[in-house]
C-alpha cells in the first residue's frame, strides 16, 4: 500500500511510552441556556462558518479546522459564582496590528466593546465578554519571533509588571492612522500596572 497523508493510512510506527506533544490546540465546547445570543456572538467576534447546526449543538470554524467551536444547547443552567474557579478566558492570535484593529472597528460598530485594552509587552490586548460572561481576548504579538516573546518574561520589565498597561483603543487607532510607526505602537508604554487578570470581571 503507497503511503499518503491520509489519516488513516499513515505509516504504523511502534508505540513506546515517550513524551508527545499535541499537534495543534483542535477545539472547545461551551454549555450554554442562551444558544442563540451566543451563536451569534461568536460567529460575530470570529467571523467564523457554521459547520453544523440542529438547535441543541452548533459546530463552527474560522479556519482550516472542522471545527473551533461547539455549542451544547441545555436549558436552564445557572451563572458560575464570582468567586468560582475555572476558565478565565480564551485568546485569539491576528496577525497584524491593522487586522486587530479593523476588528475591534467592526465589532465596536455593532455595539461590541472590549472591557480591558491592555499592552501586556509580548501582545497588545483586547479583552471582550461573551454573552455568558467568558472572557475573550483578541490580541496581536509585538515581537517579531515566538521567542523574543517568550523571552520577555525573563526580562525585568515583566518582574516589575507581569500584567501590562492599559491603553484606550480609539487613541490606539487614530495614532495607526495618523502613520505612527507600528513599532512604537506596539511597544508597551511605560505606566503603572493593570489590576491583575485574576479578577473575574
Amino acid at each position: 500500500m503507497d503511503v499518503t497523508q491520509d489519516m488513516t493510512r499513515r505509516p504504523r510506527d511502534p508505540v513506546k511510552p515517550e513524551a508527545v506533544s499535541p499537534a495543534l490546540f483542535a477545539h472547545f465546547v461551551v454549555r450554554t441556556s442562551n444558544f442563540e445570543g451566543m451563536r451569534h456572538w461568536y460567529q460575530t467576534v470570529l467571523n467564523a462558518r457554521i459547520v453544523h447546526d440542529n438547535g441543541t449543538l452548533c459546530f463552527m470554524t474560522y479556519d482550516d479546522e472542522h471545527h473551533r467551536l461547539a455549542l451544547v444547547n441545555v436549558p436552564g443552567l445557572k451563572k458560575p459564582e464570582a468567586d468560582s474557579w475555572g476558565l478565565n478566558h480564551l485568546a485569539y492570535s491576528y496577525n497584524s496590528l491593522r487586522d486587530l484593529l479593523s476588528t475591534y472597528v467592526r465589532l465596536r460598530d455593532q455595539g461590541i466593546v472590549p472591557f480591558r485594552p491592555i499592552n501586556h509587552g509580548p501582545t497588545v490586548s483586547m479583552y471582550y465578554h461573551d454573552p455568558d460572561g467568558t472572557g475573550v481576548e483578541l490580541q496581536v504579538d509585538t515581537f517579531a519571533t515566538k521567542q523574543e516573546a517568550e523571552a520577555w518574561f525573563g526580562r525585568d520589565e515583566f518582574k516589575e509588571n507581569p500584567i501590562g498597561v492599559l491603553f484606550d483603543p480609539e487613541d490606539l487607532l487614530r495614532d495607526f492612522e495618523a502613520g505612527v510607526p507600528e513599532v512604537d505602537l506596539l511597544t508597551r508604554p511605560e505606566g503603572g500596572a493593570a489590576p491583575s487578570l485574576a479578577a473575574r470581571k
